[in-house]
């Protein structure tokens, strides 16, 4: 495979389409060639961004129109045929009534508790989304500003990182593919290298071997970043000798 077979292979490896042997060995191209390294970023940060779900919200009049409804259609007795209303009703028709009565009012109530777990499960899901949706815009207006600058390392395991800094915007994104997953019940947590001082930058998703992560806070007089291995839900200050070190592009 030639060099110039190499470059054109951005697309397809931000996609996961290529073969081990062409992935393996783009991997190694993309560590040396600053232009396929941002190139590459800029196509996952798409590729995640167009698979990001879409919540929709109903008609606000479709409530109003379901209860009309129901308020006009009749229920029928079991069979079709309507009871008489001089029908004798004994001491035992009364009983299973207020038993009757009484699975009416559980199964309401049950259901009345599972249409309030189903709202609330959907609030979350749209809430979800449109942190995801944020979050996207965010990572490709840092990737798309005119001053950004990427550069891509090797990580431990085959991994492959990439960092893109946009010092007008004061943010930064890293790219990551290939990431192993951290021992159970750990996380990887990203920082700022200030000048040997770590500042919490957010942690990454444990689930995913392939990201694009918003630095949390300003790149400030950052001069790099370091990944660490830290208990779910992250540290303070690192607690674990750093799983990779890259400095940021001037």
């Amino acid at each position: 495979m030639t060099t110039i077979d190499l470059h054109r292979l951005t697309g397809a490896y931000a996609l996961h389409a290529l073969p081990d042997e062409e992935n393996t060995a783009f991997e190694r191209h993309l560590a040396g060639c600053e232009p396929c390294a941002e190139e590459t970023a800029e196509l996952s940060a798409t590729a995640a961004r167009l698979g990001l779900a879409v919540a929709s919200t109903p008609p606000t009049a479709l409530r109003e129109q379901v209860l009309r409804r129901i308020t006009a259609v009749r229920q029928e007795t079991p069979g079709g045929q309507v009871r008489s209303r001089t029908a004798r009703v004994g001491p035992r028709t009364r009983a299973l009534s207020r038993w009757a009565l009484a699975a009416c009012l559980a199964a309401a109530t049950a259901l009345g508790g599972t249409a309030i777990w189903q709202h609330q499960q959907a609030e979350d899901a749209r809430g979800q989304a449109q942190r995801a949706t944020q979050a996207a815009d965010e990572i490709a207006a840092v990737l798309a500003a005119p001053d950004a600058r990427t550069r891509a390392a090797g990580l431990a395991g085959g991994a492959t990182g990439t960092v893109v800094v946009s010092r007008d915007r004061d943010r930064a994104v890293f790219v990551v593919s290939g990431m192993a997953r951290p021992p159970g019940g750990k996380v990887y947590q990203l920082w700022f290298d200030d000048a040997g001082t770590m500042r919490p930058a957010g942690l990454m998703n444990p689930a995913r071997a392939d990201q694009a992560v918003l630095l949390r806070g300003a790149v400030d007089s950052a001069s790099g970043m370091g990944i660490t291995v830290e208990p779910d839900g992250g540290s303070p200050h690192p607690t674990s000798a750093p799983v990779a070190l890259m400095t940021f592009p001037s």
